[in-house]
């Protein structure tokens, strides 16, 4: 198995390739589990916690978050249920920068992602320092809509969809991996679309907690 950056340069854009199983989408579908989160920008906060180098947390509210330096990245987006779009151009915050400004200890292996409702996605900490890993506000230029994740989602390219929580609200930072939402029903726990990880029973040792 390639290493995750290896991954996302096979997804590079511009590549006029599709990863094994999924089909070019026109269009945006609306897909996610659970009611859409009212937005309240006074009580909205992003977090950093857990394994920090520092021992420390560091949280924004939206109107501090909304000030750090925006970035854009051009990426596609892979669905597990096989629609991809190409080339979308996505803006916010890396993910990298995130892991600049809240350091983790050493000792850190992967995050969580935690989102509304308590839903939850673990990743490798080398998924989520990708070098395309975003955590996005804006789609073409436009920001995204409520359905769609506002106001801020991850996208993580060379990893399906669910790996990239809709309606975020914070990272913890973890020394040992732990399953999130869909990883503990039944999908991938790592999820690379080049790999076609798709399911549970995929799954080879090493590449995850025993279910």
């Amino acid at each position: 198995m390639g290493q995750p950056e290896n991954a996302g340069e096979q997804a590079s854009p511009g590549s006029g390739r599709l990863p094994p199983g999924q089909r070019e989408q026109r269009g945006w579908p609306v897909t996610h589990y659970g009611p859409v989160p009212r937005f309240r920008p006074d009580r909205w906060d992003f977090r950093v916690f857990g394994a920090t180098a520092d021992g420390e947390k560091k949280s924004w509210n939206h109107a501090e978050f909304s000030a750090l330096p925006h970035e854009t990245v051009t990426s596609d987006l892979h669905c597990v249920t096989r629609f991809s779009m190409i080339d979308a151009e996505w803006g916010g915050v890396r993910a990298r920068s995130v892991l600049e400004m809240v350091p983790p200890s050493p000792a850190v292996t992967h995050v969580m992602v935690w989102a509304e409702y308590g839903y939850s996605a673990n990743l490798r900490l080398a998924d989520f320092s990708a070098e395309r890993a975003i955590f996005a506000t804006h789609r073409d230029g436009e920001a995204l809509t409520v359905e769609h994740g506002f106001p801020l989602r991850l996208v993580l390219p060379h990893l399906y969809a669910w790996k990239g929580p809709k309606w975020v609200r914070g990272v913890e930072y973890m020394t040992a991996d732990r399953r999130g939402f869909w990883e503990e029903r039944g999908y991938h726990n790592i999820g690379e679309v080049w790999a076609e990880q798709r399911h549970s029973y995929q799954e080879e040792p090493g590449d995850g907690p025993e279910l």
